[in-house]
């Protein structure tokens, strides 16, 4: 990007603070499952996502999950865990292959609380988490799988702008706290009304407006919800670079 880089938050800090908080970070690449932070300890890095997509996920004694957050160039992944000293009963992995600016962890708690800090543009994008994760959990109790299905489709295409990714069953199931069968034949019903085209773990959507019909009411609840958070931190960079 001409103003900054891929990341959303960064890109909404004045260019000095953002550029001071970069010179202490690395770029790194993520491939397909790889674990951020296990469940029940402190993150030993901050992520900020440039693309691809991490998830959070809660895994029961039985060993299945369901994911909790879904975080792409918009955030940072530990972002949570700066809020206080808890440990995370949840861990987070990578769930469709990218690259992030990564620092450790405790340099960047000590970056915070100084002046000028990246602190306020965090905790906009905790906020909008946490309201995602309560529109989530209410979604994952009343909806039917179809519904739900097309609404992860949809939120995974819009943050890795693009209209084809590649997901096993097996993992569709996990985030959707499903069994593999039951995601079958939800993304069979998808495929038939011609919604998706899915072999071999290869999605493509092949038309969005009608998935859009498809999903449940809580999509555009939860894109208005991002939207919202893309659109102050578009404000944020034309501000700093002079054009509002």
């Amino acid at each position: 990007m001409a103003n900054g880089v891929s990341n959303l938050i960064l890109n909404a800090l004045p260019a000095p603070q953002r550029e001071a908080l970069i010179a202490q970070m690395q770029p790194v690449l993520l491939p397909i499952g790889t674990v951020l932070y296990p469940p029940g300890e402190h993150p030993k890095f901050a992520h900020f996502m440039t693309s691809g997509i991490a998830s959070v996920v809660t895994f029961m004694n039985s060993g299945t999950g369901a994911e909790v957050g879904l975080i792409g160039r918009e955030g940072l992944v530990e972002a949570v865990n700066l809020i206080g000293p808890a440990r995370p009963p949840m861990t987070a992995f990578i769930q469709l292959e990218g690259t992030a600016l990564r620092m450790p962890f405790s340099k960047l708690q000590e970056e915070l609380y100084s002046p000028g800090s990246a602190l306020p543009r965090i905790l906009e994008f905790v906020q909008s988490q946490g309201f995602i994760l309560s529109q989530l959990a209410a979604c994952n109790g009343l909806h039917e799988i179809v519904q739900r299905l097309a609404r992860w489709l949809l939120m995974v295409q819009d943050r890795v702008e693009s209209e084809k990714f590649y997901l096993t069953q097996e993992f569709l199931a996990e985030m959707l706290g499903s069994r593999r069968t039951s995601v079958t034949v939800a993304a069979g019903s998808l495929q038939k009304l011609g919604l998706i085209e899915y072999r071999r773990g290869h999605i493509t959507i092949s038309n969005r407006e009608g998935l859009m019909a498809a999903a449940c009411e809580c999509y555009p609840i939860v894109h208005r919800i991002s939207s919202g958070l893309y659109n102050h931190v578009a404000n944020h960079v034309a501000t700093a670079n002079g054009h509002i």
